[in-house]
């Protein structure tokens, strides 16, 4: 079954778009698929400047690295890696020799620099939040994709985060696209797109 049906969609470099919408209306799958995590059964996709539709996994997570950075409603952070571990190990990978230092000033950024020896489990979800945003935008990408960053936290958290995430955003200049249910969250985005059974049914300035 589709579950996105004949989307149109065109996001310019610097834009902070929400897709909004109800549970089951396509919006994380169609966030999935922008960001080269799923692939779309048809159509055409690109993403700044590349093919998406025509690469190969190894050349879609090529693309990914340092470009787009995830966060999502789970945290997926290690459990055995400190703050600072879980944030430089990615850049590691991607062979970025200042992966410490860099790792170290987005956990400051974001307000821990007194928490980077810390393990997940010795972090609150608002804390283990702002590390997962931390680690997604380390690499300094040019697009941001956010799935519901907000959703497992209470409003207090949620609050924090989600200034903190929209500071990080602007002053790296990096492009926001950002699924929520939640329409006062979506109305600080400059642009909102309601999905409803996969279709986009509104795109306007918020």
């Amino acid at each position: 079954m589709d579950v996105l049906r004949g989307v149109s969609l065109r996001v310019e470099a610097g834009e902070t778009v929400a897709l909004l919408g109800p549970s089951g209306s396509g919006k994380s799958s169609l966030l999935a698929v922008l960001a080269g995590l799923e692939r779309a059964g048809g159509g055409s996709l690109s993403v700044a400047g590349q093919d998406f539709m025509g690469l190969s996994e190894d050349a879609l997570a090529a693309a990914r690295r340092g470009r787009i950075g995830v966060v999502l409603q789970a945290f997926h952070l290690l459990p055995t890696m400190t703050a600072l571990e879980n944030v430089a190990t990615p850049l590691e990978l991607a062979g970025m020799r200042d992966a410490a230092p860099r790792a170290r000033e987005a956990l400051e950024a974001v307000g821990l620099g007194h928490r980077l020896g810390h393990y997940p489990a010795q972090l609150s979800g608002g804390e283990q939040q702002r590390v997962a945003i931390a680690r997604a935008l380390a690499p300094r990408p040019a697009l941001v994709f956010a799935d519901e960053p907000t959703g497992n936290l209470d409003h207090a958290n949620g609050d924090a985060v989600a200034d903190m995430l929209f500071a990080q955003v602007a002053g790296a200049g990096a492009t926001l696209l950002l699924v929520t249910h939640d329409e006062a969250l979506a109305a600080r985005c400059g642009r909102i797109v309601r999905l409803e059974d996969g279709r986009i049914v509104s795109d306007a300035v918020s």
